[in-house]
């Protein structure tokens, strides 16, 4: 089982730098990644707010083609898969917590992940080949994938506030 998820990770991983379209898209995740683990490790309130600005967006992007194609009256949601729907719900809820917590600078019980901008920016890397229409859809979406993510997430999370925490240091 594990071994499977892996390898489902490794190529969410691996598949925006197949193609050459999407790499212009991916490089700016990763370089907002790299810059976010060189300050602070402290969650904060100002970076609650950029998560949560960009899950909503996020979440209004990926909701955009079916109100383009249906109108904003007659979204159809139900034309999205149903893992497709959850994983922008999802999104779409953990941005508008991290945005409210981060104006009211206060933290729900067990939210204070919602101000590491490591947090968002992991899981716009993972989901990118998979949730946006309009930067890739190169992979679809399936149970395994998004086990995969949520699986990898606190070791990719240790290793990164761990790996780079020489670096962070230096002044």
């Amino acid at each position: 089982m594990i071994q499977n998820l892996w390898a489902v990770f490794a190529e969410l991983i691996r598949t925006p730098f197949q193609h050459m379209e999407l790499i212009w898209g991916i490089v700016p995740l990763y370089l907002g990644l790299l810059l976010s683990e060189m300050t602070s490790s402290k969650a904060s309130y100002r970076t609650a707010i950029q998560t949560g600005f960009s899950f909503l967006w996020a979440g209004a992007q990926w909701i955009y083609p079916y109100d383009k194609f249906h109108g904003i009256t007659d979204v159809k949601l139900n034309s999205m898969s149903p893992i497709n729907l959850a994983v922008t719900s999802l999104v779409l809820v953990f941005g508008l917590m991290a945005l409210v917590s981060g104006l009211m600078k206060r933290f729900p019980r067990y939210g204070r992940f919602l101000g590491y901008t490591r947090f968002s920016n992991y899981f716009m890397i993972a989901i990118f080949p998979m949730q946006s229409p309009i930067q890739a859809y190169q992979l679809s979406w399936t149970w395994d994938r998004l086990a995969a993510i949520g699986l990898f997430a606190v070791p990719i999370w240790l290793a990164l506030h761990y790996g780079l925490m020489p670096m962070r240091n230096q002044k």
